[in-house]
Formats: C-alpha cells, structure tokens, sequence
C-alpha cells in the first residue's frame, strides 16, 4: 500500500457530520473560537518573555520584533484559515495533511502536533505552579519542599492535580468547558487592559531612547546549545540594532504559538466555513494589539536594561512603588496559564481523536461519550499522561520542543495551500489565502529559518520522537488505517467478481 495514499476530501468532511459515537458536538460561534484563541496566545508572552527580550535582545524596539513576528503568524494564519474553512474537520493540521500530502506525512505532523500539545499542557501547568506558589508564599502560606516542583522537590504536586481538574472540566462536556474558558479568558484580558491603563501613568519617555540600541555581538554558543543555523553557517547572532530587532521576533514568535489550536474544534464549530476563518484571524490580530501596547508600556516604565527576566510586568509596577498592580499581575498569570493549559489539553484531544477515527490509533480514543459529548476515553488517558510529565518534568529544554513541533506544522500547512490549489483547483473556499503562491511561500519559509534558529539538542529530541512515531506507525496504523481496510476490501470484491 501507497505511503502518500490520500485520504478523499469528500470523505473527510462526510466523516466530520457523521453521527454517533465519532460526532462532536457543534455549539461552538465566531465569538467563542475568538476567545479561544486569544486564551491560549495570551499567556507566558505577556506575562515573561517581554522582558526577556527587551533586556537582551532589542530594546524598545522588542514591540517591532511583535509586529514582525506577527505579520509571520498572520501569513501561517491566512493558510490555516483556508483549509479550516474547506476541510472544517477535526485535527488541524494533520486532517489538512491527509487530504493533500498522504496518510505518511499527515501521520508525521499529527505526530509533532502531540509533542507539541502534550508538552505544552504539561509545560504550562508547571509554571502556573511557579505562580500560584508564589502567591501563596505572599499569603505566608508554604507548600511542603517535596511536593513543590523545585529542584530538590519529588513531585510537582499543584500541577499534576491542575491537569486532572481540567480534563474533569473537558470530559463534562463542551457547553462547561467553554464557560471555564471564557471565565478565564476575560479575568485575563481585564487584568492585562488594567495594566496598560495604569502603566500608562507611569510612562517617562526619556526610557524610549534610544529605540533602537546599537548592535552588539554576543557571545558565541557551542555544542548542543548551539541554533543549528549557527553551526551551519558559522554567524554568530547579534543582540540590538536591525538585526536584534530580527532575532528577537524570532524567539517572540513562540509568544503567538496558539491561533492554530483554534483549528482543531472545526468539528465543534456551527458555521466551520464561516467563524473559523474569523476566529484565527481576529483572535491573532487582538493579541498583537495587546502585546504591542504591553511591550510599550513596560519598557516606558523602566528602562530596558532595568527589566526583570522573570517578572517583568509586576516588578516593573513593583519598582514604581506599586505593589498592588503586582499582585494582580500575578493573579492574571495564575488565571492565564490555567487557561491556556485548557486549551492545549482540549486542542490535543482532538488531534488525537481524528488520528484515531482514520484508523491509525486505537478506535476507542475518537468514541463520543453520548451523555457528555465529549471523547471521554481520549481525555482520561491524556489526563494520566500529562498529569504524569506536569508532575516530573524540568521543562527547559522541552520547552523548545513545543516550538519545533508547532513550526513544523505550520510549515506542512503552509505547503498543503500550495498543493491543494494545484491539486484541487475547484475545492470549495469559504476563505481563500491571498497572493498565493507568494503568502504561503513567506510563511513556510519564515518557519523553516526559525527552526535552524533552534538549539541543536532540539533537533535531536524531535527526530528521536519522530523515531517513535514511525515505529508506531509501521506497527500499528499502516495496518488498521481506514484507508487500507477500504483498499484490502475492494481488492476482496474484486477478485470474488473474477
């Protein structure tokens, strides 16, 4: 059997309004998929990495590293947008995959979705555990040392227990689910507009100059902590200027990581063709605006140099002799992250569930609970796991390991808009991708440099997990696919007919 057999557009989106055991639920609107995605975008982005690349990287200049990494996002957005308005399926990037690349390579980027999604739940929960402590620590409440997540800790007790409430909260059903997420999402988006606001009293112009600092090398990084690009090419990557401004949009980039999440509830969504091409694109346009007037706020604050690594934001109000705003800053992150854990969690069950309903994992991971309507096996082994890797991962170097898996799947998309509008001219579009075939070349592109942009030992943890994934593949999924049960029985048919 073909290792590029395709899996019929027509087929997919009859399979997405089937009905029974493998029928999500539809209750989801343009507004709900917004909030979605403004969830799960805004999260350790605003709350950590402005700092960090302020200080380090670009100056007051880091909100242009925003803009430039935005207008990347918004090219990937564009060509998601259109396959979820074609193909309004389940699973994202994988469901496109399948339709244009074939079954091999659809597997390979479900695959990289998993890695991506299982570890950012995990990933987010921890540090929403960092947060919540130390809230309580604030409070004069201590959590025992060996149940803290800490370096000499034996388990990360708050985030394991985190991961389970949410899959209680998924597997409940879409109607509750989507409640808790636009909870947290507007506690969310109020703390960080009270921030703006406030910060804006505070604001001495004279930390804006210089904008852009002048250009310094770093120092050079060798061996496995090395970006691949550098050993590739021998450059060493420069901090400030032009170039820094660069290179801190490359590292921002993995601030807006989230849009596509959106994708995976095509199947959950009223009007797919519709609110999803709206839901992607308005959700990463609110958080641009947002990040830019943070980024400008903070930085007008306190002068770049000054800025916390760790805390940015509320050690910047804390600087100013404002406390208050500190605490609720780190209120926010504690809300945040649980939300964005959400969504991750939520958005991988579903990779999950559409890679299980082709056959290519076990069928009862994509069963619908008829009460519910929720993949209720699906979530509780998911819940086990992450709960499993929040509760004993150090998460610094899988940290990255997220970004390559989510820069690996735009990068498919990016080429499947490419390939699709060869191979199936006439597919109805809801929303078709402009300038193509110049958008779409952009984003895959872009995403390509930022993954040579990634440490070496980065590279090697993804082909490793892509090891594994071919393996389970050739020992399991090419053999129950769908796909080849149909293939194995028309050959049947065929030769009871001669």
């Amino acid at each position: 059997m073909s290792l590029l057999r395709k899996k019929p557009l027509e087929r997919a989106v009859k399979e997405a309004r089937g009905e029974g055991e493998q029928q999500l639920r539809r209750d989801l609107s343009a507004l709900d998929l917004t909030i979605l995605g403004v969830g799960v975008i805004l999260g350790t982005g605003i709350f950590v990495l402005t700092g960090t690349v302020a200080r380090n990287m670009a100056g007051p200049a880091v909100a242009l590293s925003f803009v430039v990494a935005a207008a990347v996002c918004a090219c990937a957005a564009l060509c998601y947008a259109e396959f979820a308005s074609s193909v309004p399926v389940a699973g994202s990037a994988y469901s496109y995959s399948y339709t244009s690349l074939g079954e091999l390579p659809a597997w390979i980027i479900g695959w990289a979705l998993s890695l991506e999604l299982t570890l950012a739940t995990a990933v987010v929960a921890v540090g929403w555990s960092g947060y919540l402590q130390s809230m309580l620590n604030s409070l004069g409440l201590h959590l025992p040392a060996a149940l803290s997540g800490g370096d000499d800790a034996v388990v990360n007790l708050p985030a394991a227990l985190l991961v389970l409430v949410l899959g209680v909260v998924l597997v409940v059903g879409g109607k509750l689910s989507k409640g808790v997420t636009n909870v947290l999402v507007g506690i969310k988006l109020a703390i960080v507009l009270l921030v703006i606001v406030a910060g804006l009293f505070f604001i001495d112009t004279a930390n804006y100059s210089p904008f852009v600092p002048e250009a310094q090398h770093t120092a050079k990084v060798s061996g496995l902590q090395a970006p691949l690009l550098q050993l590739l090419t021998g450059i060493t990557p420069t901090a400030f200027g032009v170039a820094g401004i660069l290179s801190a949009a490359a590292m921002v980039f993995f601030a807006y990581i989230g849009f596509d999440m959106v994708a995976t509830s095509a199947e959950e969504t009223r009007r797919p063709q519709r609110d999803l091409p709206i839901g992607i694109i308005a959700s990463l346009v609110v958080v641009t605006v947002l990040y830019v007037a943070v980024c400008l706020v903070v930085t007008g604050m306190q002068h770049y140099s000054q800025l916390s690594v760790k805390a940015p934001l509320a050690d910047a109000f804390t600087a100013k002799g404002h406390p208050f705003f500190a605490t609720v800053i780190s209120l926010g992150a504690v809300v945040g992250l649980a939300a964005v854990s959400l969504i991750c969690f939520r958005s991988q069950s579903r990779v999950i569930f559409a890679m299980a309903r082709d056959g290519l994992l076990p069928k009862a991971l994509c069963k619908v609970d008829p009460r519910h309507g929720t993949p209720k096996a699906n979530l509780v082994v998911l819940a086990v796991i992450m709960a499993a890797l929040a509760a004993f991962l150090k998460f610094d170097l899988l940290a990255e390991m997220v970004n390559i898996g989510t820069l690996f799947a735009f990068a498919a998309v990016s080429a499947s808009v490419l390939i699709m509008r060869r191979t199936a001219p006439d597919l109805p579009r809801a929303f078709r991708t402009p300038w193509v075939p110049f958008i779409p070349l952009v984003s895959l592109l872009c995403c390509l440099y930022l993954m040579l942009n990634l440490q070496l030992i980065t590279w090697v943890g993804f082909l490793v997990w892509l090891a594994v994934g071919l393996a389970l593949y050739f020992g399991y999924g090419r053999r129950h696919s769908k796909l080849n049960e149909h293939a194995r029985a028309t050959a049947e048919e065929a030769d009871a007919t001669v």
